[in-house]
């Protein structure tokens, strides 16, 4: 049976796939800050898949040297695909196999996807939109 992880030792990765342009890079530092106040998680880290810092890996090691025991990879992703079926596991596991000895789990959840709050997202950028083409 699995140790029960108390709120403490459980971090929060969030992934998205990275990028060349520094602002798309910079959006995920501010999700993750954003996310990390209104969770109340006390770690979470923001990762790119690739093309920029920090890794999977690297966030992964920070959430480890400030306690955590489990880690939960997020992929900040609309939906599923070959990144978050293949890549992103993969390269959690890769970031997690240098700790396995030392009681760190991890998991990957699903991507945004379909959730019912995303409809309220687009009905909201929606009524924005309308709203800014009116004035």
């Amino acid at each position: 049976m699995e140790p029960f992880t108390t709120a403490a030792e459980t971090a929060i990765i969030i992934v998205d796939h990275g990028s060349r342009r520094a602002e798309s890079n910079d959006l995920l530092l501010e999700v993750a800050e954003a996310y990390r106040r209104h969770s109340g998680w006390l770690i979470v880290e923001p990762a790119h898949m690739e093309l920029a810092e920090p890794s999977i890996a690297a966030a992964f090691a920070r959430c480890v040297e400030r306690g955590a025991k489990l880690v939960v990879v997020f992929p900040y992703f609309l939906g599923p695909g070959r990144h978050w079926n293949e890549d992103i596991p993969r390269l959690a596991a890769e970031a997690a196999l240098p700790f396995a000895n030392h009681g760190v789990r991890h998991l990957v959840t699903e991507p945004l996807g379909l959730h019912p709050l995303i409809l309220d997202v687009i009905d909201n950028r929606i009524a924005h939109g309308l709203q800014r083409d009116s004035t």
